[in-house]
């Protein structure tokens, strides 16, 4: 048994931290190599090398499957998902070097416990911590999972038990979205019946300082809005003769950035309000022209709120926020026009949706002259990402419909995360109940079930939880749907099961002071978690 202690664990996660798995580095490749090989010196494994397999994900990457099959007729399935890209490391600054190395990272942190915030030199005082980037998030949860999966080759568990772990959760969850097709045919293959798919990213803090131990029921959804604003081209002598888009976007930063009114109350629990993930003019080079196209898009987390009504909602905040343009805009023109004693102008802004402005080019220019104006933007994609396309397809589209404006266009950029909630499922409020009371027993610990875990994660695509019809108003206004993005939303269908989160202590995720909690990790979660499944397996009896 390679990984079942303390000990070898801990050398297990800092052997796969020691791979800079950055999203969309080649170190994110070499390391799905690694795990697999690692996975490919079980005993297990190499009587049955089929049951390891490297999946392409169609752009270099790969997601792993391993799958521990007990005898032909039991089809009872748990499913094991983590992650293991990161996010890159440049908030490490003169600790950059040691991002990857946690035992290193961490001797040092220890010794000089002076230069670390407060919050950190008080973790340090209490219990035994590493560092480095993704200890926490999430290869701890790997390195768990493939402790279980160990166990359950020697033959610790009831039912069959499949290892999935993916690249790109950070991004795109391209490894995620390509996994659920690949798990739908691992079911029909083997008959797997899949009972629980059990993930382990870390705690999340819902606020500074919280010290509640948590295990989720459910993960929060996100969206990624968009707002283009194409004002009117001067030059900077004349600023009252154009319409700067960088005030545009700022006003609409100014309405949604932290508003509450867009979070969600399930029960005691709140989402979290949006904030802009990326602003910026689309001035190629330097001039005195006033920027006229400008662009800022917003993370806006979703429970259990329709499409429908999140649309309209940000439609009328952008209706709102292009009153409050106009309305400044007449204000400093009538001003200026009294000092230079000349008649002001007025101007009117338009709000679209992407669905609106694309059917409004249609009627103006035909739809070949449209279709042929997207494909020449995605065929000058290269090097891109998904949401430079975006932002191009719309820039273009609004370029081609300049007389419209001065406008605002409301559009989703990709990546998509659906809700999913399994508070309500039967299995899932038994191994709640289960836990929560094996916890107390043997650890004296108090867990609290949330029902969306608030880091956003891949168990959004498990299963279909609204049909496709749902999606529309989102689908409509995401200009690259079926163009280079899109969910498998037959296989999602197919691919239903029940969700939990059960994962280690750390603190502040996508920092430089990423953390995790050795003992509990190691200790404590890891017999939780084979708790856990031991119970999954038990439940039918109990039905």
């Amino acid at each position: 048994m390679k990984w079942q202690t303390k000990q070898q664990l801990k050398q297990l996660l800092c052997q796969l931290v020691q791979h800079a798995s950055v999203s969309h580095s080649k170190a994110e490749v070499e390391l799905a190599h690694y795990i697999a090989q690692q996975l490919c010196t079980l005993e297990y494994f190499q009587a049955n090398p089929s049951l390891v397999q490297l999946h392409p994900t169609g752009d270099g990457r790969y997601f792993i499957t391993a799958l521990v099959k007990q005898e032909e007729q039991v089809e009872d399935t748990i499913v094991l998902v983590s992650h293991f890209d990161v996010v890159d490391v440049q908030d490490y600054g003169i600790w950059k070097e040691w991002a990857f190395s946690p035992e290193t990272l961490t001797q040092y942190f220890y010794h000089h416990k002076e230069k670390l915030p407060a919050a950190v030199q008080a973790d340090l005082a209490q219990g035994e911590w590493l560092f480095g980037r993704g200890v926490m998030d999430m290869k701890c949860g790997l390195a768990l999972h493939m402790s279980l999966i160990e166990q359950a080759c020697h033959g610790y568990f009831r039912g069959n038990v499949l290892l999935l772990t993916v690249p790109d959760e950070e991004v795109n969850s391209v490894g995620m979205r390509a996994a659920v097709p690949a798990l739908v045919e691992m079911a029909k293959k083997h008959r797997l019946n899949y009972r629980l798919v059990l993930n382990s990213e870390p705690m999340f803090t819902r606020y500074p300082g919280d010290q509640t131990n948590y295990i989720y029921t459910g993960s929060i959804g996100k969206v990624l809005p968009g707002f283009y604003c194409y004002g009117k081209e001067t030059h900077v002598g004349e600023p009252l003769a154009g319409l700067n888009a960088n005030g545009m976007v700022s006003q609409i930063v100014n309405e949604l950035e932290l508003n509450v009114d867009f979070c969600e109350l399930f029960g005691q629990e709140v989402s979290p309000p949006p904030t802009s993930l990326f602003q910026t003019d689309l001035k190629e080079d330097y001039s005195v022209q006033i920027p006229h196209r400008a662009v800022a898009l917003f993370n806006l987390f979703l429970q259990q709120k329709s499409m429908d009504d999140i649309t309209e909602s940000l439609r009328q905040l952008t209706k709102r926020a292009a009153e409050k343009i106009e309305q400044r805009y007449r204000e400093q023109a009538l001003r200026f026009a009294q000092m230079e004693q000349s008649a002001p102008r007025s101007l009117s802004i338009h709000v679209w949706t992407f669905a609106e402005l694309r059917q409004r080019a249609v009627e103006m220019f035909g739809t070949e002259k449209v279709e042929k104006l997207e494909q020449s933007v995605l065929a000058d994609g290269d090097g891109k990402d998904e949401r430079q396309r975006t932002i191009e397809l719309v820039d273009q589209l609004a370029i081609l419909c300049k007389d419209l404006g001065p406008m605002i266009v409301l559009f989703y950029a990709p990546p998509y995360y659906p809700a999913v909630n399994s508070s309500d499922d039967p299995l899932v409020l038994y191994l709640v109940d289960q836990l929560r009371a094996y916890a107390k027993e043997k650890d004296d610990i108090s867990l609290v079930q949330q029902h969306y875990f608030g880091g956003i994660s891949d168990l959004s695509y498990v299963g279909l939880h609204q049909p496709l019809s749902a999606l529309r108003t989102l689908t409509a206004n995401m200009p690259l749907w079926g163009q280079g993005y899109d969910l498998p939303i037959q296989a999602l269908a197919e691919f239903s099961a029940p969700v939990l989160n059960v994962g280690p202590i750390g603190r502040d995720a996508h920092q430089w002071t990423e953390r995790l909690n050795v003992p509990f990790a190691f200790e404590t979660l890891r017999n939780w978690l084979t708790y856990v499944i031991e119970q999954a397996f038990s439940f039918r009896t109990k039905e």
